[in-house]
């Protein structure tokens, strides 16, 4: 059983920049890759600015950030993964895009190398049965911001062999985050409670029922959660959250999870939350300000 010491992380956005900020942190050697430099450099000045506010919060000091920042480096094609121990694939959440990274990158890898996928909805199974070691693949589903959460939800798929659940339980601890399992059914545990309540507030603002300042506020005042279900919505991109919908609508044929209308047509417009500049919220001016 291979031990796992340099980990090759594909997909430089959000997600895939924080687990390789998370894992250099936790001592691993860390190649990043996507589809050109300029998405690799930008997934690297995110980690190098996420760093430093940790210093300056005193959650690390100088001298870890500076080890791990010389432990992380650019792959700029994936045959410059050859060598890694662990593959974790963080790409945007459609299935064909992820079967496709997983067809180019498993001819280039040691047959004793492992595969996970930080899917967020997507069945381990069925993304396993596309590669050429359906026994060493799992599901590594890490929360977001990846440096501040601390939850990871390890899927095993129906092939995953037990020396791999216990590896990539190993390789969690390593990285300072609690490991729960979860079964392989749509969307995990996590997504299948959060985003039908995040679905349920976007068809309150869609019936009129309440602004979008009012359901935030009345979700964070009311139930004492820390960010509004839209306000939420919005960091998580509007577009991933319609990706988990359907699959729970498809995966379990029930009505309850039908995405929101409104929703849809929030993503159709590019209307995708933070990272568009528009949502829920239109974000290009100094403060958030709500679009409905």
């Amino acid at each position: 059983m291979v031990e796992i010491r340099k980990v090759g992380v594909i997909g430089a956005g959000q997600m895939g920049s924080g687990i390789a900020h998370v894992c250099a942190l936790g001592g691993f050697e860390v190649l990043l890759n996507d589809v050109s430099m300029e998405r690799i450099q930008s997934g690297l000045a995110s980690i190098t600015g996420n760093m430093a506010r940790q210093v300056s919060s005193g959650r690390i000091d100088e001298d870890e950030r500076k080890a791990a920042i010389d432990r992380i480096g650019p792959a700029e094609h994936l045959d410059a993964l050859g060598d890694v121990d662990l593959i974790i694939e963080s790409a945007t959440e459609n299935e064909q895009v992820k079967r496709k990274i997983f067809a180019q990158v498993c001819p280039l890898l040691r047959p004793d190398a492992m595969l996970a996928t930080n899917t967020s909805s997507i069945s381990i199974t069925r993304l396993a049965a596309t590669t050429d070691r359906p026994e060493r693949f799992i599901g590594i589903h890490f929360m977001n911001p990846v440096p501040l959460m601390e939850l990871v939800e390890l899927v095993r798929g129906i092939a995953t062999e037990d020396e791999t659940f216990d590896e990539a339980r190993r390789f969690v601890a390593k990285i300072g985050k609690t490991a729960a399992v979860a079964e392989d059914f749509p969307a995990f545990m996590v997504n299948r409670i959060l985003l039908p309540m995040i679905n349920e507030a976007i068809y309150v603002l869609y019936e009129g029922v309440g602004s979008v300042e009012a359901i935030d506020t009345s979700m964070r005042l009311g139930a004492n959660h820390p960010m509004g279900p839209l306000q939420l919505a919005d960091f998580i991109g509007l577009d991933t959250c319609l990706s988990i919908m359907q699959v729970l609508y498809e995966g379990l044929a029930d009505s309850k999870y039908r995405p929101c209308p409104l929703l849809v047509k929030y993503v159709e417009a590019g209307w995708l939350g933070r990272k568009a500049g528009r949502g829920f919220y239109d974000y290009r001016g100094d403060k958030p300000v709500p679009t409905r």
